[in-house]
Order: structure tokens, then sequence, then C-alpha cells
């Protein structure tokens, strides 16, 4: 039984499991804001490819509506309770959304997608109300593979999340400082250690950085993933860690 994970750069993953491709989160921008992609290409157009996507918050960065526009019509979205209110534009990519709260579960041919809560702001920045959960997601099929989306620890995660085979954690963030609400390399460890997974795709860094501050704090920029492999080692030893490059994938074994 095997999982295949691709990292396309910051949060957008594509998770292949039972015959079903789910795409995490799409930013295919070369530019977003004042953010500008300094590693990894643009992901190619197959990248787009899915059966479904999965968006864990309303942020730009994590909600891009022209990423979203590039994905085949008809494909299921799955966003959280109050997206659909608050991002407008988000109906006009069609009638395929379903919205959810942590608790909420959605089936998508054999797989069962089970949204988890998540510790961060989720509302649509920098004005918009606070409506809309920030979630996680954990995807049952041959393996249990959970996507955090953006979030920070909190107490009952290991509870909330339950038992996983991959853990796709983000370890960074795509500017010198990371605000609360977010994981770093360590705390990604200590995220790690207390779901117990035996696999984890570090992921949401090394993709994005402010135009014009390539100088500042750059190892914020490119330890993370590093960082995050040896603090696992330390927290979670029996974890494998796979720390891919833009576009790369792997093959995980369920330990089941």
């Amino acid at each position: 039984m095997t999982v295949e994970i691709t990292w396309w750069g910051h949060a957008t993953c594509t998770i292949e499991d039972s015959g079903v491709r789910l795409l995490t989160d799409p930013l295919f921008a070369r530019r977003l804001a004042h953010l500008r992609r300094r590693r990894g290409a643009v992901p190619p157009p197959e990248a787009a490819l899915a059966d479904a996507v999965l968006v864990s918050h309303l942020h730009a960065d994590h909600l891009h509506l022209p990423s979203l526009a590039r994905v085949a019509p008809g494909t299921r979205l799955i966003v959280p309770a109050g997206a659909a209110r608050s991002v407008p534009g988000l109906r006009r990519l069609g009638p395929h959304i379903t919205e959810v709260r942590a608790g909420d579960t959605v089936q998508i041919g054999g797989l069962r997608v089970r949204a988890v809560p998540a510790r961060h702001d989720g509302r649509r920045l920098p004005v918009g109300p606070l409506r809309s959960p920030a979630l996680g997601y954990v995807v049952e099929g041959e393996a249990r593979t959970y996507f955090a989306g953006d979030t920070g620890l909190f107490d009952d995660m290991a509870e909330a999340v339950g038992a996983v085979d991959v853990a796709l954690l983000p370890v960074g963030g795509w500017g010198p400082h990371l605000g609360q609400g977010h994981l770093d390399a360590g705390r990604a460890a200590e995220a790690l250690a207390s779901l117990g997974a035996l696999s984890a795709v570090p992921v949401h860094y090394g993709t994005y950085w402010p135009i014009g501050m390539d100088g500042v704090r750059p190892h914020e920029f490119h330890a993370p993933g590093e960082e995050f492999v040896r603090q696992a080692a330390r927290l979670a030893p029996k974890a494998a860690v796979h720390r891919l490059g833009h576009g790369e994938s792997v093959r995980i074994e369920a330990t089941r």
C-alpha cells in the first residue's frame, strides 16, 4: 500500500492514493503581491490535474483564485466553511464547491477526506472578517496522509488529527519572521513526534520571498528543510523525512 507525494513548492502538493489525485493549496504564480518565486520553476500544466482540490484557509497564498482557475472545470473544490461568502470570486469557478468544518468528511472516489482543526488565522487578509476556520485535512486511502495547511502547535493536535502514516508539515514561511499560528522547523519536528507518523515531507518554505529582501535573514528562506531533517532526527528518530526539491515526488509505503 503506497501513497505518492509531489511537492510543487510552498504548500502546493499532489497526493496520489487509490487512483485518486488530490491537489493542496495550489499556487502557480511567479509573483503574488509583494512576493516572488525565488526557487523552483512555476509548476507545469500537469500540476493542475486533480480529481479534487483541498484548500486549507483563505490567505491569498493558499486560496489563490488565478491558480484555482487553472484546474479543469468541474474539479471539486473542498474549502473552509464560509469561503464562498468571504471570497466571492470562488463562485465564478463553478458549482463544484464543498464547504467543510473540522470534523466533516468528504468521499472522493476511494478516498475519505476528513477536515481537522488548525491553529491559524483563517480570514481573508488584510481586512476580511473572521468567518472561516483554518483547516488541515487527513486523506484516508491506502495510506493516511495529513496535510497540515498552516498551523501552530496546539495541545490536542494528535487527538484531533488521529493516527497517520505521512505528515506534510509546514516548516517555514515566506518572510524573515514567522507570526503566531505557524510551525518553524523545530515546532514541526515536535508536531511530528506528537503525531507519531513514520514519514514526513516538509513544505511551506524555500519558494517565495518578499521582493527586495533577498539579503534579509536569508537562512530563514534556505535552511528550514535541512533544519527540520535535523530536528526530526532528534525528536522523532523513527520517522523518515523526505526533503523534496520542487517538482520532485516520493512513493511512501503505508505502515498498515
